[in-house]
């Protein structure tokens, strides 16, 4: 079956201005156009265009899509499987921030006993499901199963004390890394204490500490470019001047 712009847009729940736009980019051209030039689009657009919005619903940028869909490579079945698999860990995600919200308004009720620490577990159980995710597979390789599953189970095992530290020395490794970045030296006391407030909040989640892993985690953040963008966010250049503040503080602990 054939689709006109305003039928596809109809259809997928879109506008037609996405639609030229994703033509225009060329993202999404039509299978061809009508005698009067009106575009036309068959069963693979329409399956190409149900790829474009699951990647748009798991947050990817319009041009990080189109190099995977217009690949060589691009395979629609494994697509399909990785969507899926996203989907489902996102569910399972929400799911346990779901049982915690229940359990909290049964204990609310009087209808149960939560402790404090099982209030907690729901976020807990989701931050190590989007690490594992996201960099699940690169931590394992670099530092072993053992190693992983040993951090997830202290972090898991967090008291509502432990829990708050951890959260509030992440934020104050990055008020404290813009602030030295302020000052433009890794070398500064200010840079010293990045390294030393970084080095206080993996002591959180690691169960021992090695200025060797240490110095490996921040080249990782600088190669990896998703940890790149995650600190990038809060400036441009956060990810390599912490990484500098990491081996700055190091170099101090080894004398």
């Amino acid at each position: 079956m054939e689709y006109t712009v305003k039928q596809l847009a109809d259809l997928a729940g879109v506008s037609t201005r996405t639609l030229r736009y994703y033509d225009q980019i060329g993202l999404l051209k039509p299978a061809g156009t009508t005698e009067a030039g009106y575009r036309l689009y068959g069963a693979v657009e329409v399956d190409r265009l149900q790829q474009i919005l699951f990647y748009r619903e798991m947050g990817m940028e319009l041009e990080q899509i189109r190099e995977i869909v217009n690949s060589p490579d691009f395979d629609l079945k494994e697509a399909l499987l990785s969507h899926r698999d996203s989907l489902l860990r996102k569910r399972n995600r929400l799911d346990q921030l779901l049982e915690t919200v229940e359990r909290s308004l049964a204990g609310l009720e009087g209808r149960i006993k939560m402790s404090d620490k099982e209030k907690f577990e729901g976020f807990k159980k989701q931050l190590i499901a989007e690490n594992e995710e996201k960099y699940g597979q690169e931590a394992r390789e670099k530092y072993g199963d053992a190693a992983v599953d040993a951090s997830n189970a202290k972090l898991l095992g967090m008291s509502e004390e432990e829990w708050k530290r951890f959260s509030a020395l992440g934020e104050e490794v990055i008020r404290t890394l813009l602030e030295a970045m302020e000052q433009g030296s890794p070398e500064s006391e200010l840079g010293l204490k990045v390294g030393e407030l970084h080095r206080q909040w993996l002591g959180c989640t690691w169960s021992t500490y090695s200025p060797e892993a240490h110095v490996g985690l921040g080249e990782m953040y600088v190669a990896d470019e998703r940890f790149t963008a995650y600190y990038d966010q809060y400036r441009p250049g956060a990810a390599e001047f912490l990484r500098d503040c990491i081996k700055a503080y190091t170099a101090k602990l080894r004398g």
